[in-house]
This record gives structure tokens, sequence and C-alpha cells, in this order.
């Protein structure tokens, strides 16, 4: 089944405690592309300016990722730097430049307008909503992103948005303030009533929390002995989550579980490498052995 993801597409330079890297292929959607394009076909749309390097764009061709919907407007790719501290999981933002991204206005080729599952990556609200009325009919399966920046500054639009997919994913600071419960089993339930009847809350360091209707599923990230860079995890999460949904076309709670299995994997392979490395250096296989190590790892006596 089609997959459509709609986000950023840009250049980031990171710095670790041991090294730094500068024009490296980033951005919400490429993220979630490789990762999903484990398990599914996926159309990407999103806005870079003349100077991206035309062999990331081949990059991700060859990865079998469906760029028709990658527009190239003139002037510079969206940009972000950030520094990381010594425990891998606190970073400072030192820039942010949108560029061409802070006039990006999404159109999707008639190709897109009928994809059976869609991801909305974090993005101002209004452009989330605008995808939403470029569809030809109703997705099976919408799912988006969103972040503090927005639940502060866009909230009506936000509260227009929830009830109009099927699942959000956000951190559990962002789902506090959404909600302002500190308890995040109770933050969880409350944005089900604003409208998804899923709910995935990722923790970082600590995994990820997942509620649907009749379901409460936690999963702890999976144990690295040392992470290289953890920039786009949680997109890489959204992406393998994604995609392993939209390879079984089922939303029932076993589903979710095992998309949530995935989804966290794939945030892994991510981890252990700058950039797209980790996710380029795996494979399918790959990331099914480590499901299945996962899953012995989490095998409770009776």
């Amino acid at each position: 089944m089609s997959l459509l993801v709609v986000g950023s597409i840009g250049l980031d330079e990171v710095e670790t405690p041991r090294a730094r890297r500068s024009d490296l292929l980033g951005g919400s959607a490429v993220y979630f592309s490789v990762a999903a394009r484990f398990f599914s076909p996926v159309q990407i749309v999103g806005v870079v300016g003349d100077d991206f390097p035309p062999e990331y764009r081949r990059l991700l061709e060859e990865r079998g990722i469906d760029t028709r919907g990658l527009e190239v407007a003139r002037g510079k790719t969206f940009r972000w730097s950030g520094r990381y501290h010594a425990n891998m999981v606190d970073r400072d933002t030192l820039r942010t430049d949108l560029n061409v991204f802070a006039e990006f206005d999404p159109k999707l080729p008639p190709e897109y307008r009928s994809a059976d599952h869609v991801f909305l990556a974090n993005g101002v609200t209004a452009l989330q909503l605008k995808v939403l009325d470029l569809l030809e009919r109703r997705p099976k399966f919408v799912a988006a992103d969103t972040m503090d920046l927005w639940i502060r500054t866009t909230r009506p639009d936000l509260e227009k948005l929830l009830r109009r997919i099927d699942a959000l994913v956000l951190n559990d600071s962002e789902a506090r303030m959404l909600t302002g419960d500190h308890e995040l089993l109770k933050a969880g339930r409350a944005i089900q009533r604003m409208g998804p009847p899923t709910v995935i809350l990722k923790k970082g360091e600590h995994g990820a929390m997942l509620l649907s209707r009749d379901d409460c599923f936690i999963l702890p990230a999976y144990p690295l002995e040392e992470v290289v860079d953890p920039t786009g995890a949680g997109d890489s999460f959204a992406g393998g989550l994604m995609g392993c949904l939209a390879a079984s076309g089922d939303r029932s709670a076993d589903s979710l579980r095992r998309a949530l299995l995935y989804g966290t994997v794939a945030a892994s392979f991510t981890c252990q490498g700058f950039s797209l490395d980790g996710l380029l250096n795996a494979d399918r296989r790959a990331i099914d052995a480590r499901c299945e190590e996962f899953r012995r790892m989490l095998s409770l006596p009776r």
C-alpha cells in the first residue's frame, strides 16, 4: 500500500563530544522515508534550494523513494545545526535557517493524492491541514507529528488537525504541554479525547508508549553500547512504524504493537551513525534479526 510523507528536507551540521560533521543530509521527511522504505513504497513531498546536492536526491531514489514530490526552489535549502552534550541525549540547537522551507507550499502530484497511508511530519500545522485538503479521498490511516512550538502558537489549528487524524506522535514533554497533565498515561488518554484514537508517546532513551482504544503498550528503547548521533531517531521511529503499518494494511492492536517494535529498531540503527549512515548500512534482514533479538530480550517468565 502507498505511503506518503510531507515534511522537511535539509542539510545538517552536527557536533558530538567525539566528532563534528557538516552538510549532512537530514530533515524529518528524509529520515522517515529511508526507514519506511524497508517495508513499503514511499512518496516524499518537500522543498529544497538550488544548493541541494544532486547526489542526495540520487541517494533517495536509489533507495526506491519516489521523489516526484520533491520541489526545487530558488534559494538555500533548510539548514539545522546542533551540539550534543556528553550524555548524547541533551542537545543545544545552535542555528535553524528555514530558507526555502519558510515559504513551503506543499503540492501533491496527482499520483500522490490517493495515498492509503499518510504521515504529516513535524511542521507548521496549517500546512499539515492543507495536505489533508489536497487528498482526493480519506486515507486508511493518517498520522501526524508535532512539537512544542506549534502547541504554543497554533493551538486552534492543532485542535482541528487532531479531529482529522488517526494517530498523533509526540514526545512526553509535548504531551504534558498539550494537555496540562503530568502523568503520561493520563495525558495520552486526554489527547485521544481530542480526536486521534491512537497516540504514540516518544520517551527518548526510555522508549515509547502506545495508546489505542483498547490497548496500552510500553516498549523500552533498544539498548546500544554506543550512540554516534541520535539526530533523526524520532523520525526514523515514525518511518519504521508507518512503513510496517502500510505493509500490513492492518490496524489491530497486535499490528500496532508490531509496528512500534519495528519503529524502535529502525531508530536504533539511525543512532549508530551520522546522518543516514546507520540506516544505509542496514537492510531488511538486519532489521528483522534485531527485532527477533529484541523480542528475546523482552520475554518475561511466568
